[in-house]
This record gives structure tokens, sequence and C-alpha cells, in this order.
């Protein structure tokens, strides 16, 4: 499936050159004149990418961003302006911006940072159960937004946990998938790790199946 880009720039034949040129690659292009527009359509739909110019008519650019990062909108974005002064560039990246590439600009180069762009953030995925969120990029889970300080067997067991939520996960699969046979892990072991998570995460359900494993009730 192709991904999906909002372009914000108020140059109506310049923005209609850039919905061409993306959808030639492939791109599904939204195109909105004005900050106004574009944040009413980040309420009605999904993005894989913002392109926002800076010099927005109603709602500026570097004010529209902010208003989604502060919304908890992390969609990533590239700002397309024609400032070159490093304070501009600065408050850019402050408000959220993910990268920026001034005009005028080579079109080819363009290209190359939405791929770059969208390729690294596919891989920062961030998986939720909850409130409970692993964010692969950095190999941490968060609770209710904050990083737990976990060992890495305490990792590994929750992370296991989150990916077979409302599922029983038998104690012998996960003591195959935490412990080598070298390095003797056992049912006592696997018992120390789960009180720990209870400790950590008293309002997060993680229930004994007595006889078979456990279970993290999302």
């Amino acid at each position: 499936m192709s991904s999906k880009i909002l372009l914000v720039e108020d140059d109506l034949l310049f923005g209609e050159t850039l919905v061409d040129m993306l959808e030639d690659e492939g791109y599904e292009v939204i195109y909105s004149p004005n900050g106004d527009d574009a944040l009413e359509r980040t309420y009605k739909e999904k993005f894989d990418l913002y392109l926002l110019d800076i010099n927005l008519p109603l709602l500026d650019g570097l004010s529209l961003l902010k208003e989604l990062r502060e919304a908890d909108d992390n969609t990533p974005a590239i700002f397309l302006t024609s400032r070159k002064d490093k304070e501009s560039l600065q408050k850019g990246f402050l408000h959220g911006g993910d990268d920026y590439i001034t005009k005028p600009f080579d079109m080819d180069e363009l290209l190359l940072r939405i791929e770059a762009l969208l390729r690294r953030t596919k891989g920062k995925a961030v998986e939720c159960v909850g409130l409970l969120c692993h964010d692969g990029e950095h190999k941490c889970i968060r609770y209710d937004g904050v990083a737990l300080e976990l060992s890495q067997k305490e990792y590994g067991l929750l992370l296991l946990l989150m990916q077979h939520a409302n599922a029983t996960l038998p104690k012998e699969l996960i003591l195959d998938e935490l412990w080598s046979s070298a390095s003797g892990g056992s049912e006592g072991a696997l018992r120390v790790y789960i009180n720990r998570l209870k400790q950590l995460l008293p309002d997060i359900t993680i229930e004994n199946i007595r006889g078979i494993g456990y279970r993290l009730v999302s």
C-alpha cells in the first residue's frame, strides 16, 4: 500500500507540480492550501508524512506542527522553506520537524529525503497494549509514557507477554524464548521475574494460569 502524504503549500502552481511528481512516484497525496485546512484534515484522516511550507496563511507551518505534536501526533514531517536563517530552522526542529529542504530544491533530492524518512520512521513503530507501549527503536517499554527500568530478562518477558496479550503463554515456551539451555532457566526463576513485573506494574493484570503458564490481560 502506498504511503499517504499531506502536502501543505499556499503556492497553488508549485503545489500542483509537487502533487503530480509525488503521485507519479506512487504516493497518495492530499493537497491543502493553508494551515487551518490542513489541521482539519488531520482530524479526519491518517497520514504517513507531512510536507509543510512554513509561510502559510491562517496558520503557519511551525504553529501547525506544534499543535499536532501537542496533540500527540508524531507523523514525520519535512518543512519546505525559503528561509535559511538558523533561527527559523531551529524553531522547525524544536516544534517537532524531522527534516527540512530549502526552496528552490531539486525534486530528486526531495524524493530521497522522503524515502529516507519514511524508511527510518517505519522502523520506529511503537506497539501498544493499553498503556504499555514497546518502542522498538530504543528497545524500551513505556507505561503511560514513562520508560520502565527493566533488566534484559524483564524486558524480554514483558515484550513476550505483550506480543501475546490475552493469550496464555505456556511456561515452556517462555523458558525456551528467554533462556538458552546453557543458561539454565527454571520455573522458579520465571516466577521471580513475573513477580518483579507485577510489582513494577500494579495496575496491569498478569494472570498465573495454574499448571500452564501466564497471561497478560489488556
